[in-house]
């Protein structure tokens, strides 16, 4: 089989009808399937799969797990010689798809691809990243983002510096949507669970870099995304205090005590 497609969802029952809709309409020239994972949302989900989507395999999770282990249900159970990650608040289109795998079949060094993701406007969104710094949280989520040293370290941070009309290799992407090759993932172990959400992204590319993976950014292929980012916070006092920002502050110490001595990636 050619494609895995795994979709996670978690009280988006609405948004993951749409996308499995979307998707199914597509006639690819090889083999390929639709993994549903489901967060114990208890939103009707399953219900809805078995009437409406019967050809979709559908994973249960006993529990909300949390992002990357969630995925990893799902890619455990893919056949594909490929993955595409998809939240469902994104909109696939064939077209990307197919260009996706393509560029995989020829670049046969590289474990992951992440597509141009614009806004529903057509606005290109902001989805591959250097490393972070440990500060880059604080500019991130704070007023400190505005001063001109924040400005600089998030230009660098965002590839604003650099010409993203072409593809290019680039530190990680966003795991908001992404094409991987199932044995590099394989090879690396997955998402590493202990992330319950952020950072599980940046950490998997990273272990992709360290097994001689390559990572690339994809333009010629996009797909749209409901215009919003989370670990990018809203730099207001309220923020501070919000469920999601402790949330990113415990996968941010997470990720820096895990690559807290790194060896050098090339």
């Amino acid at each position: 089989m050619k494609l895995s497609i795994v979709v996670l969802n978690y009280k988006t029952r609405n948004l993951t009808k749409y996308f499995l809709k979307g998707v199914l309409a597509f006639k690819f020239p090889w083999t390929w399937e639709i993994i549903v994972v489901d967060n114990d949302s208890g939103d009707g989900l399953k219900h809805l799969i078995k009437t409406d989507f019967p050809v979709v395999k559908l994973v249960q999770s006993p529990k909300n797990v949390g992002m990357g282990w969630g995925n990893n249900l799902g890619i455990e159970k893919a056949n594909g010689k490929y993955v595409l990650v998809a939240n469902p608040d994104i909109t696939l289109n064939q077209k990307a798809i197919v260009e996706l795998v393509d560029f995989m079949d020829h670049k046969t060094d590289a474990g992951l691809v992440g597509p141009l993701i614009k806004s529903p406007d057509g606005s290109r969104q902001e989805t591959c990243y250097r490393w972070p710094k440990f500060s880059t949280f604080l500019y991130r989520r704070t007023g400190l983002g505005n001063t001109s040293k924040g400005r600089e370290h998030l230009n660098h941070f965002l590839y604003r510096d650099t010409d993203l009309s072409q593809s290019l290799t680039v530190d990680w992407v966003l795991g908001g949507c992404f094409l991987a090759r199932r044995s590099a993932l394989e090879s690396v172990g997955l998402f590493d669970r202990r992330f319950f959400l952020f950072l599980e992204d940046t950490d998997l590319c990273r272990r992709l870099w360290q097994q001689k993976f390559s990572v690339w950014y994809y333009p010629l292929a996009s797909v749209i995304h409901l215009p919003h980012r989370l670990s990018a916070g809203s730099r207001s006092l309220s923020d501070i205090f919000s469920k999601m920002t402790w949330i990113h502050i415990v996968s941010w110490l997470k990720y820096f005590w895990k690559w807290r001595n790194p060896p050098l990636l090339s």
